[in-house]
């Protein structure tokens, strides 16, 4: 009977979970079986998704783990020392079940299987009793049905989980490729978004250019017409210095004096208004490059843009130069939103706009500008002419009036003066007279006593003398009158004399000096800029 029990006992300790034992199971084979109950052990340590449940509760198994059964055998090489401490037998039930509650380790497996190699080449004792014996054929059948259990309930959850996984793949594959359709789609879409832009920009920094060339041309004719405006306000200030040296009487400030005046202040007022749109020219123009700079920078950045976004929506899954970059989806050096950046472009563009607005505006006022300033320009050059030219004739009019004046005051100084040598001869011719009368008087004073006598030819004669001498009294005192009126017509002839040459410096001066300057005068096409 102990025979049978110690064979019993040595069936059940060489016996595997299958119920068909090997001659020699290799320890390897035993570590691989205690890991797997430790799987399953730990398997309900594992959580479960909403799809699939990749472990089950731990099931109660009716034997203990075979790391245990192999333990029970440590340090019991012979008879003698399984008998000596009855108290601590491990073959029997109760210290069998008490050291099941311990959790095997890694290396109490390892030695449990170098244990179970030992055991295996160990002879037994034979004197064993039937109370010794550790299982019933009822815990061995329980023990192989609960196995069957654990196996197929493993296999249907490892089942599961392929398949689980399997369908985890194929969802996830097409996430993926979704995902990265919808992002080349949204890069194709950005890719479209700065193409507009782009050539939105290209054509509105056209337009730029084109606005800053007119601009810059409109500006060149303004510089022109500017340069223009010298040459008149010099002709002007030239006439009124040699206006200047008119003399005396015609030193008058007349309305020549005042046109003249006049058109240098409009000249000035001129030169001042094309000088202010010429500065205004100038800072617009430089508004105008420094816009066609921004769009320009926009463009470039842009255009890096679109070759970068381009390159990256061609990249595929076999393409080359693709590669991993740790926390990449961490790093965000964005510097604009969406609507950001597309109202960037926007206020760019708008900017453009109206910096080519105020240019056009300001180019349509130069050019008004300058067809008012040829106008008032030409407008005052032609009144000067006109004041001048009817300056000059009342000029020429009143000399040739002093020279027909001269001409007769020359006449009646002439006539005068042979009036006056009339005089002279007949205050001469009248000397003779009375000295004959006045001799006669005085031959006859000598006549005897009362041949004395005061007879007609007496009173004849002193009536004679007496005549004679007031006749010479009034020669004389016409003559006197006749050197006064010649004196008089000598100072006439003078006064004329001078004033004649008055008219005539005037008539130089306004003809010779000042409409020789004035023939020349800038065309309009000149003083608008186009020449």
């Amino acid at each position: 009977m102990a025979g049978v029990q110690q064979s019993h006992r040595s069936k059940q300790a060489r016996a595997p979970v299958s119920g068909k034992p090997p001659l020699c199971p290799h320890p390897d084979q035993i570590a691989v079986t205690q890991l797997t109950e430790l799987w399953k052990q730990g398997m309900e340590l594992l959580g479960s998704t909403m799809t699939a449940t990749y472990a089950r509760p731990k099931t109660s198994s009716f034997l203990p783990a075979i790391s245990t059964m192999a333990s029970s055998y440590k340090g019991h090489q012979t008879n003698l020392a399984l008998t000596q401490n009855g108290n601590s037998q491990p073959w029997r039930t109760n210290t069998y079940y008490r050291s099941a509650g311990v959790v095997p380790t890694l290396a109490s497996i390892q030695r449990a299987a170098s244990d179970l190699v030992q055991l295996r080449t160990t002879h037994y004792p034979t004197s064993r009793t039937a109370q010794s014996t550790r299982y019933t054929p009822e815990d061995w059948h329980k023990s192989n049905q609960s196995n069957y259990r654990e196996s197929e309930a493993s296999r249907n959850s490892a089942e599961r989980l392929r398949w689980d996984t399997v369908r985890l793949i194929q969802d996830k594959e097409h996430l993926t490729r979704r995902t990265q359709e919808t992002t080349s789609r949204d890069l194709g879409e950005r890719i479209s978004d700065i193409a507009f832009w782009r050539s939105e920009l290209n054509h509105e920094i056209e337009n730029m250019v084109a606005e800053t060339a007119a601009l810059n041309e409109t500006k060149r004719r303004l510089e022109r017409a500017l340069a223009e405006t010298e040459g008149p306000l010099q002709v002007a200030q030239e006439c009124l210095y040699h206006r200047e040296k008119r003399m005396s009487i015609d030193l008058v400030h007349d309305k020549v004096e005042k046109d003249l005046l006049r058109e240098v202040e409009v000249i000035r007022s001129c030169q001042e208004r094309m000088k202010r749109h010429l500065d205004r020219a100038i800072a617009q123009l430089a508004s105008n490059r420094a816009t066609q700079h921004e769009l320009e920078k926009d463009v470039s950045n842009k255009g890096t843009a679109h070759r970068i976004d381009s390159r990256c929506h061609q990249l595929r899954n076999t393409s080359d130069g693709i590669g991993f970059y740790r926390g990449i989806d961490r790093l965000d050096p964005s510097l604009s939103l969406p609507d950001l950046w597309s109202k960037f472009t926007d206020d760019n563009i708008l900017r453009s706009q109206s910096e080519r607005a105020s240019s056009h505006k300001l180019r349509d006022e130069i050019d008004i500008l300058l067809n008012s300033t040829s106008a008032e320009m030409w407008s005052q050059f032609n009144a000067v002419n006109v004041a001048f030219t009817k300056r000059i004739s009342e000029t020429v009019e009143a000399k040739n009036n002093l020279q027909t004046h001269l001409a007769k005051t020359l006449q009646e100084i002439f006539q005068t003066e042979t009036l006056i040598e009339a005089l002279k001869k007949a205050i001469r011719d009248k000397e003779s007279p009375l000295k004959v009368a006045q001799t006669r008087l005085e031959e006859r004073t000598r006549r005897p006593n009362v041949e004395l006598c005061r007879d007609n030819p007496h009173h004849r004669l002193v009536n004679e003398v007496r005549e004679i001498e007031d006749t010479v009294i009034q020669l004389k005192e016409r003559l006197q009158v006749a050197e006064g009126t010649l004196q008089s017509l000598v100072k006439t002839k003078a006064a004329l004399e001078h004033d004649l040459s008055i008219k005539a410096n005037s008539v130089f001066l306004d003809q010779e000096k000042c409409m020789g300057m004035r023939k020349t005068f800038p065309s309009s096409p000149r003083l608008l800029g186009y020449t």
